[in-house]
């Protein structure tokens, strides 16, 4: 189809928004709240899985009860959401975005962000006419993002699954990407170390501009 057939899957949080930093605040908020240790941001991004009560048994060695769940999540996204006005776009997003028209790529976002919270946040960044389609989360789900894509994809077009590479900052990504006959790149700047991301088998990189230049060598 040749390069400039490609079309970019773009993750939110930790990719196109730049929000570790308000991650591990609120995840130490939340921590604190319910009695947990503070973690570092090397450790989050260690031990960071979706979908995320792997990530507490992780820490805590077990499975969360449906009751600790509940305390936890809600105490962490009440923390995370007072911090997300607060992020600025990664490193080069906007640029990269409103590049894409001129070389004949099409993108969308695909996030497991609340909708209803990701849209005013994606209009704030003055961002969302580059994109096709913007969806985030309709439900409580927490098992990850491939059925997500699925409707996704569904969704867009005349988009085949051959053409589509998705951008994200975690393994569930890939996943998801694989799930549906995508390909992906995954990026460092986010939940991740790059060990765990290179551990899943596809493209690893430290910049956006970066993804973006191995997508399209991936679409032949």
């Amino acid at each position: 189809m040749g390069k400039h057939r490609t079309h970019l899957v773009w993750d939110w949080n930790g990719t196109l928004l730049d929000d570790i930093g308000a991650v591990i605040e609120a995840t130490n908020a939340a921590f604190e709240e319910i009695g947990l240790e503070p973690i570092t941001l090397a450790r989050y991004r260690e031990l960071y899985c979706v979908p995320v009560p792997l990530f507490y048994e992780r820490l805590l060695g077990r499975l969360p009860t449906e009751e600790e769940w509940a305390v936890m999540d809600g105490a962490f996204h009440r923390h995370y959401w007072a911090r997300a006005d607060a992020c600025g776009l990664s490193d080069g997003a906007a640029e990269l975005l409103a590049a894409a028209r001129e070389l004949g790529r099409t993108q969308s976002l695909l996030s497991l962000a609340p909708h209803e919270r990701l849209l005013p946040l994606v209009r704030r960044h003055g961002i969302e006419e580059w994109f096709v389609r913007v969806d985030g989360r309709l439900d409580r789900s927490t098992s990850g993002k491939a059925q997500h894509m699925v409707r996704h994809l569904l969704a867009l077009d005349g988009v085949a699954p051959e053409r589509v590479v998705v951008i994200g900052d975690a393994a569930d990504d890939a996943v998801a990407a694989a799930h549906v006959g995508a390909k992906a790149v995954l990026y460092t700047g986010g939940s991740h170390s790059r060990a765990s991301l290179e551990s899943v088998g596809v493209p690893v990189v430290d910049t956006l501009a970066e993804a973006v230049q191995v997508a399209d060598d991936l679409i032949t």
